[in-house]
This record gives C-alpha cells, structure tokens and sequence, in this order.
C-alpha cells in the first residue's frame, strides 16, 4: 500500500518568508500577464525593477544571513540556492532586450521560489534547532505587502 507523506508544516519562523514567495510567484504572473496582454516590456520593467528593489533585494538578505547558514556553507542545497540568486541578481542587472531578459527573470524566479518552498526550506527546518528558528523569527517580521500600483498593466 502506497502511503502518502504529509507535507511537513510550515515553520511560523519561515511562515513570513514563503509568503514573501508567494508575492514573488505574483511577479512572475504579473510579468506573465503583462506579455499576454501586449504591454510594452519597458511598462513591464519597471514594476519588476520596482518589485526586486522593495522586495526581493531585502528578502535574499535575510535568507543569506539568517536561513541559509542554518545549513554548512558547501551544502549542494545551499550553493545551489545562493547561485539562483546571483543569477537573479545578474537578469535585473541587464539592460538589454527587455522582454528576453523578463521572460528569464519569469522563469528564473519561479523555478527558485518553487524549490525553496519544496526542498530548502523543509531540509532547513527538519535541520534547524528550535533556538536557530527563533533567531529567524525575531530578525524576519512579516511585513505588510504593499504593491505598486502606479500602471497596474495586469488587471
């Protein structure tokens, strides 16, 4: 008989974080939404420029400084993590072709936030100690998203 694991809960301590993922899946539709649409890349761009700055900037901080040195420094999963991040860094980095470089960033961002949720953060949390995971909590408040709805060219 087959039996079906549970996933494992969501640590309250990394609850503000997969959030913060959640809003970055948003991006990831918002861009979606805006090549469907026909909007002109540089529209697009900006709001991700906007996204990354406020948002995506600040929470790789916390993951670098407070979640990820949960796990050793050469951990596969670790050296795989902050790669995606430097590579992220890099897409917003280009100046190039718009619409190329946001569809990377599209799918780039995505593939990282589904295996953070999926794989790294469950590694962290069954590895973490309850005091590592307190030190995350008092560092990392969920904050109240606040969206930049200047040209809001996905509704």
């Amino acid at each position: 008989m087959h039996t079906q694991l549970k996933p494992l809960k969501r640590h309250t301590a990394l609850q503000p974080l997969s959030r913060e993922h959640h809003f970055g899946l948003l991006l990831c539709w918002k861009i979606q939404m805006g090549f469907r649409k026909n909007i002109d890349p540089k529209r697009i761009r900006v709001y991700a420029d906007w996204f990354y700055k406020n948002h995506l900037i600040p929470h790789f901080e916390i993951e670098e400084t407070h979640v990820f040195t949960i796990l050793e420094k050469d951990d596969k999963l670790i050296k795989k993590a902050l790669a995606d991040h430097r590579r992220i860094k890099r897409l917003f980095a280009e100046t190039n072709d718009d619409a190329i470089t946001l569809n990377k960033i599209e799918e780039t961002l995505e593939q990282h936030i589904r295996f953070e949720e999926r794989v790294l953060f469950p590694e962290i949390q069954k590895i973490a100690t309850e005091a590592q995971m307190l030190q995350i909590e008092k560092t990392h408040q969920a904050e109240n998203f606040k969206d930049n709805l200047d040209d809001a060219f996905w509704k």
